[in-house]
């Protein structure tokens, strides 16, 4: 099937290429036709100059006078041998040749890039030759540049389709993510109400006082995790939280995970209420994949800082860690699917958190500074 779509997107694209190809060599040869034409009438019309000079013959002079008046599109300048403009022109603006005293010498300049002049001896004794030079017709100019529009229509064209395509790709993988993570959430549905009725049959048991609680709060850890998938993919429901709390209720969470190596500490800069618009489950997820993966880059041991700054329209939390840091080459791709430095892991966590914080909290998640052996800092901003 795949190989189908492919040879057929082939073909499509060979046969676009061919008639634009072919466009193109036949409007230059319409071109070449054109030009040449233009240069038998200017040819004809010197000519007929010159009959109109030396004649008398009242029918010749009439022939040359309709043969001069049917050229109205190809602008000629009269010159003499040293290209000083000595005589007639045409289809010249006429208001500029009076106003401007190089605007006939700019033209020639011009029309010397467009065509050869043409030169014709008006008498042999005294010699005198004049040069007629000659620019393209407007419907030259337009067979001409008809290509180059073609083909800047062409990759528009196509940028947009690639647009569009890319766009599409991206809603058909969101609506995969979120299918899968609703149907993971469906699945430990039923697992998780299992354990719920084992643990309340354990509580009645003697002898299991110090495991039960434990068992407890793994079974609301695991409802947690369910709830978040569930939403995922849904608008949720935002409102008034303490972020402090929410902040330092996962920190102790990751701390009793952790080694006595890692040290934690949270600054508020003295506030204990600091109240933003979130959804709890979804925000306390992106904190924590922030802090485990602060936990993975120092390997056990090192320090794990979280700032919480209150300012006038936002909010910032920083959470900064002393671990290995992240490569400049990979800071552009850490939030991107299926990137991760781990040996285990799908890379999924700072992609979710970052949709999370983006598309749901109308907020950013970003890097805000890392330095190889240093460290890693993580910004989330959320605005009041």
């Amino acid at each position: 099937m795949f190989t189908n779509l492919f040879n057929w997107r082939t073909a499509l694209a060979l046969v676009a290429i061919a008639i634009v190809t072919g466009t193109i060599f036949y409007s230059q040869y319409i071109a070449r036709k054109i030009a040449n034409d233009e240069r038998k009438k200017v040819n004809v019309w010197v000519q007929s100059l010159k009959t109109r000079a030396t004649t008398t013959d009242g029918s010749a002079l009439t022939l040359t006078n309709i043969i001069t008046s049917e050229n109205t599109d190809i602008p000629i300048i009269e010159t003499d041998e040293k290209d000083n403009p000595s005589g007639e022109s045409l289809n010249l603006d006429t208001n500029l040749i009076k106003s401007d005293a190089n605007y006939l010498r700019r033209k020639i300049e011009q029309f010397k890039k467009e065509n050869d002049a043409l030169q014709v001896e008006i008498s042999k004794e005294p010699l005198i030759i004049n040069k007629y030079y000659y620019g393209d017709s407007e419907l030259l100019k337009e067979v001409r540049y008809y290509p180059i529009i073609q083909l800047f229509i062409v990759a528009l064209f196509i940028i947009i389709t690639l647009i569009t395509i890319s766009t599409r790709n991206k809603s058909t993988q969101n609506q995969v993510w979120a299918g899968m993570a609703k149907e993971t959430a469906h699945q430990l549905g039923t697992p998780l109400t299992s354990l719920q009725g084992w643990v309340e049959m354990l509580k009645e048991m003697p002898g299991l006082e110090k495991i039960v609680p434990e068992m407890t709060k793994d079974v609301d850890r695991l409802k947690l995790v369910s709830d978040r998938f569930g939403k995922i993919g849904s608008t949720p429901q935002l409102e008034v939280m303490n972020i402090v709390q929410q902040v330092e209720n996962m920190v102790n969470y990751i701390r009793k995970r952790a080694t006595d190596k890692v040290i934690f500490s949270i600054d508020s800069q003295g506030e204990t209420e600091i109240n933003a618009m979130i959804n709890g489950p979804l925000f306390d997820w992106v904190i924590e994949n922030l802090l485990k993966n602060a936990l993975d880059a120092m390997e056990g041991k090192g320090s794990l800082a979280v700032n919480i700054k209150n300012e006038t329209t936002q909010v910032i939390v920083d959470v900064t860690d002393s671990g290995k840091g992240i490569s400049k080459q990979n800071i552009a791709r850490v939030f991107k699917p299926g990137f991760t430095t781990k040996k285990r892991g799908w890379g999924l966590g700072l992609t979710l958190s970052k949709r999370i914080m983006e598309q749901y909290h109308k907020g950013e998640l970003f890097v805000k500074h890392s330095e190889i052996g240093k460290g890693t800092t993580f910004r989330v901003v959320l605005n009041k």
